[in-house]
């Protein structure tokens, strides 16, 4: 179970700011890499909102996961340009390579894996972002190199 002391502290920066769920829940998920189901609980009872709505905002946007992620997040664009040339043989190194299906999490919770629709980097594509760092025109040859450096050095190369 995480911090609640944690939780309250994150809450109570946004005290006074009306509309502040999808910061509280943003700052939560950034503090545990998920939305645990203890901390909606919280925020529900301090924010004084009915735990239907913040499940609401925290089930609506694909940002927010209420199941733990991996230390690193994989998104693999699967949009019309990056299928195209290839998105789909990526996903497929990826899964073989760290024995883990799109949406899912390794064993050793180092990697979570999801597909997206666009990225907005379509001349770029295939896309693959790692935490935030995006590797465009990857090939399936490309990839083991990438994941080899974020386990060695736990990021990626800048």
């Amino acid at each position: 179970m995480e911090d609640m002391g944690r939780v309250n502290a994150i809450i109570d920066k946004y005290a006074n700011e009306p509309g502040s769920l999808t910061a509280v829940l943003q700052d939560i998920q950034a503090e545990y890499n998920y939305l645990p189901r203890e901390s909606l609980i919280r925020i529900s009872e301090k924010m004084e909102l009915p735990l239907s709505r913040v499940l609401h905002v925290a089930t609506f946007y694909k940002a927010f996961s209420l199941e733990p992620r991996g230390k690193h997040l994989i998104t693999v664009c699967l949009g019309t340009a990056c299928h195209v040339r290839g998105g789909p043989r990526i996903v497929d190194q990826i899964e073989r390579s760290l024995n883990v299906r799109a949406g899912g999490t390794t064993a050793d919770g180092l990697f979570t894996l999801e597909t997206v629709n666009c990225v907005g980097a379509c001349a770029l594509g295939p896309m693959m972002i790692i935490d935030g760092q995006y590797h465009g025109q990857m090939v399936a040859s490309q990839v083991d190199r990438v994941l080899k450096n974020y386990m060695e050095t736990g990021e990626g190369t800048k």
